[in-house]
């Protein structure tokens, strides 16, 4: 009976997320806004780091997850090395993991007008042995690169370690989701070792932001869908707007699919978490096994008590409780 209950809550919890029954963004003081594309990493002595897009990747600290934060510099204040065109260009989506004593960030470097159509992009890296201002080495490019005739966008990188073998997860639009093998240490790709995560065959293809986290006896792939960006210009049509979805493989197998059982490279995607209240648009996000609260899902989102551009995405973090198999948020 006991067991019979607990399987029926557990479900329950699972169809509320599902169906939209989402709780609101954790605490978070000091400056939480204009945090597009965060990622998340705690230094040994307890100081919490937050990285974002603009400003040659903006740099946050924190004594704790929820605040106060204060800005303290950029990762590449004289921009990327990387220089795909005669043209300026630009660093965004930055992921920062521990590898061994030093810290790598991951970067998507594109041309300053990257919404016009073209896929010259590429994902560069740099690496500090203490992630403060200043001491960023910027290696340039890891080798994974993307033009107009490429089937994949070179943006959005993820590192994933698994049984001391090291991928990038990546891409945005064009023909989906992508992994790629990473050399030791993880500064360059392995050359033709593309495999394909995840699709989505209906309207622009609108799936990007991927992030691989492990829990269990799965590897689950977090991504965002929709429109992101420049909200306070044109919004989009109701449901179209960003969120965050997930599908989950047995570790060690190409096998990504939705709570559903549908396949991740056929348009599968459980919603974890979407537009509700004063919550619009979440996405951007990544997963953090934090010392202090467990997994958690960071993210930004629009508070539309405060606006809808860019520059005013705020940081949205939430625990996740994975007991039914699939990640629930939880306050």
């Amino acid at each position: 009976m006991a067991k019979s209950y607990f399987v029926a809550t557990i479900g329950l919890s699972l169809l509320n997320a599902v169906n939209g029954d989402y709780v609101n963004p954790g605490k978070c003081s000091g400056v939480c806004v204009n945090t597009h594309d965060p990622s998340i990493i705690r230094r040994a002595d307890g100081t919490y780091f937050r990285f974002s897009t603009g400003g040659g990747i903006a740099v946050h600290s924190a004594p704790d997850l929820v605040g106060p934060w204060e800005y303290k510099g950029a990762v590449l204040p004289d921009g990327t090395s990387i220089k795909l065109w005669d043209g300026k260009m630009d660093a965004w989506a930055p992921d920062v993991h521990l590898v061994g004593d030093t810290y790598y960030l991951y970067y998507s470097a594109v041309r300053a007008v990257a919404f016009d159509g073209h896929n010259l992009a590429a994902i560069g890296v740099a690496t500090s042995t203490s992630m403060d201002i200043g001491t960023w080495k910027d290696l340039g490019t890891t080798g994974l690169q993307s033009n107009d005739s490429s089937e994949f966008n070179a943006i959005d990188p993820n590192l994933f370690v698994e049984d001391g073998r090291n991928y990038m997860i990546f891409g945005s639009y064009e023909e989906g989701l992508y992994q790629a093998a990473m050399e030791d240490p993880p500064t360059t790709v392995v050359p033709n070792s593309y495999a394909k995560l995840a699709y989505e065959p209906a309207g622009s293809h609108a799936d990007e932001g991927a992030n691989m986290f492990k829990y269990g006896d799965y590897n689950y792939l977090f991504y965002s869908n929709g429109v992101c960006c420049s909200f306070d210009k044109t919004k989009p049509a109701a449901g179209e707007e960003y969120k965050i979805k997930v599908c989950r493989s047995k570790a060690g197998v190409m096998d990504f699919r939705d709570a559903d059982g549908k396949l991740c490279t056929e348009g599968g995607g459980t919603i974890v978490l979407g537009s509700h209240g004063d919550v619009y648009g979440p996405g951007g996000q990544g997963v953090y096994d934090d010392p202090t609260y467990g997994p958690i899902l960071y993210y930004h989102y629009v508070n539309t008590t405060i606006g809808y551009a860019d520059g005013q995405k705020q940081f949205g973090w939430n625990k996740l409780d994975f007991s039914s198999g699939w990640p629930v948020t939880t306050a």
